[in-house]
């Protein structure tokens, strides 16, 4: 038979992606005066558009960055050599203003919100060009609060640019060999120098490696550097470091080689690189010593980009899911849309989804209100346990249900050419950007001293009293935000830091669905059964959470499982086995 006459299965059709998502027009609906959805909604459907019939052909485009580091005469050369791809993919997220958004603040609080609906679209197709701006992101929130007059002058004009021909891109300089995570243990040395060309502030000289340094064809870069004789963070301070900033074109002119460029399991298409930096010129952001609290800014930003990837990367796979369903025929001629196994299969990642959506865009809008300081104590302190939650919380949950997405096209998920592979591996790496899960568990339990988990219980309350009475999963609801309080007391259990955050996460998550619930059928909005309907199947996944939590909280229990923990991992000598 010839392969002409064989049956050929027809494609799952490319919606808009923005029109065919079943919650973020909703969501965005609730979230945005209605002259600021009035100018926003147009945009983003042109957006949609655009992705599908002119960024999404790029694909093929996109390639490994090189490096050349000696020229034919064996000097070193250190040249980078990015795609024509990568370089479109570039100027069009510039373009898109992914970054000028929130900093124009045409839209006041909401501009954020506009900013990551923007984003959230352009992840899948945009082979994680994201990454580079989110932190060109967390630069410029950094030169705006903390930088010098002539930094924010000449540099964060730059950051802010939607001309791809006169901005810059950021990179954050942190992850050594010495500590990974662990800054404490950083190795770079800035040494005070005269002032030098720029005289952008206090110059220094940097000397150090650093191990992990993304966006490596960007302008410059914000850096943490021991400046002071303290050991641990308390020696820190933060840099400005020009890369290729005139006067300085070339890594080689700021004394910056580039080692090599890692060889990574996704995000392939991001150069990311082990630099040298042998005297690197620099300026001194902010007091000296103060570089963990100068760079918190870039953290918590960057953090919120990460989000975005892990939701819109499971945005993308859980749309191609839903319509090769709606084409595929199974058994005769049923197609897979009829198939009870199959739906509740799509229904359980589709609660997932919609839960990290709401979630996602809950702690969005705090960011803009705490930007454009018009929070409250209380809604800067639940932004402040929301951050570390959501990163770690979208990223552990996203990979695996988009791995379902995979599996629903069965042999085709697995093929390269949908792309779904591509996404799942870039999206990968959330768990380990900014923070492992086990990291971030613990800067939850940082941030939950004081006031925080207090004024979110009366928050929550305050959700839960303008609900609809009857709806029994409320009051279960109640019964876990409740319990919050003592159970942040238990921290000094070692086991427990990432249960918390698993709970919080699904707790907070099932708030914001609730809200948004109450206030579609408050509205009589289509979508408020649908909407009750999530939010009852996600308060149904609590219980093996908090089943977990009392499994580890077991009074006598923790030694003898930590004990035992070692045994099953192989981590004990027989002496200690016996």
């Amino acid at each position: 038979m010839r392969v002409e006459d064989v049956f050929r299965q027809q494609p799952p059709p490319t919606g808009n992606p923005y029109l065919s998502d079943p919650v973020l027009p909703i969501l965005l609906k609730r979230l945005l005066p209605a002259s600021a959805l009035s100018t926003i909604e147009p945009d983003l459907i042109r957006l949609g558009e655009d992705l599908v019939h002119v960024i999404r052909p790029l694909a093929p485009l996109i390639k490994d960055p090189t490096l050349t580091q000696y020229d034919a005469w064996g000097n070193r050369a250190d040249v980078l050599h990015v795609s024509d791809g990568w370089n479109t993919l570039k100027a069009f997220a510039c373009k898109e203003g992914v970054i000028s958004i929130p900093y124009e603040r045409k839209f006041q609080q909401h501009s954020r919100i506009y900013q990551f609906a923007k984003t959230i679209l352009m992840v899948a197709d945009c082979h994680v060009v994201l990454c580079p701006y989110a932190m060109t992101d967390g630069a410029a929130r950094v030169m705006e609060l903390s930088g010098s007059k002539k930094m924010r002058q000449e540099i964060l004009p730059r950051l802010i640019s939607s001309n791809s021909e006169k901005s810059y891109i950021s990179g954050q300089w942190m992850t050594e060999t010495s500590g990974g995570s662990d800054v404490s243990r950083l190795e770079t040395v800035a040494r005070p120098v005269t002032q030098q060309p720029g005289d952008l502030g206090p110059a220094y000289l940097l000397d150090g490696f650093k191990w992990f340094s993304s966006a490596a064809e960007g302008n410059m870069s914000v850096a943490l550097a021991r400046s002071e004789s303290a050991h641990g963070t308390g020696g820190l301070s933060l840099f400005l470091v020009p890369v290729r900033l005139p006067p300085f074109p070339s890594p080689l002119s700021n004394n910056i080689l580039l080692h090599r460029l890692k060889d990574k399991v996704g995000t392939r298409a991001v150069p990311t690189a082990e630099l040298a930096l042998n005297g690197a010129r620099a300026w001194r952001i902010g007091a000296p010593g103060t570089g963990i609290r100068q760079i918190a800014p870039v953290l918590n930003i960057t953090r919120i980009h990460s989000s975005v990837s892990s939701v819109g990367s499971l945005m993308r796979c859980l749309s191609l899911a839903r319509a090769y369903a709606g084409v595929r025929t199974v058994d005769g001629g049923k197609l897979l849309a009829t198939v009870p196994a199959h739906m509740e299969t799509l229904a359980r990642v589709s609660v997932l989804y919609h839960a990290l959506t709401h979630l996602l865009f809950g702690t969005i809008a705090l960011l803009g209100r705490t930007e454009c300081r018009v929070a409250s104590p209380a809604e800067e302190g639940r932004l402040r346990l929301l951050t570390p939650t959501l990163k770690a919380f979208a990223a552990l949950k996203a990979v695996s249900a988009m791995e379902e997405c995979m599996a629903a096209l069965g042999g085709q998920g697995y093929m390269e050419e949908t792309g779904m592979g591509r996404i799942i591996r870039d999206a990968l790496v959330e768990k380990i950007w900014e923070g492992t899960v086990e990291v971030l568990s613990h800067d939850l339990i940082r941030a939950s001293r004081g006031k925080g988990v207090e004024d979110f219980r009366q928050w929550a309350q305050t959700i839960i009293s303008s609900a609809p009475k009857q709806i029994p999963a409320i009051a279960r609801l109640q019964d876990a935000v409740a319990a919050l309080p003592s159970l942040f007391h238990k921290t000094l259990n070692p086991l427990l830091p990432r249960s918390i955050l698993t709970l919080f996460g699904h707790v907070a998550s099932a708030l914001f669905l609730l809200e948004h619930a109450t206030w579609a059928r408050n509205n009589s909005e289509l979508t408020a059964e649908t909407d009750f309907a999530v939010f009852e199947r996600w308060i149904d996944e609590l219980k093996p959470i908090l089943d977990e939590i009392a499994d580890l909280d077991r009074e006598g229990g923790v030694e003898e499982r930590i004990r035992v923990n070692a045994l099953v991992v192989g981590a004990m000598d027989a002496k200690a086995k016996l």
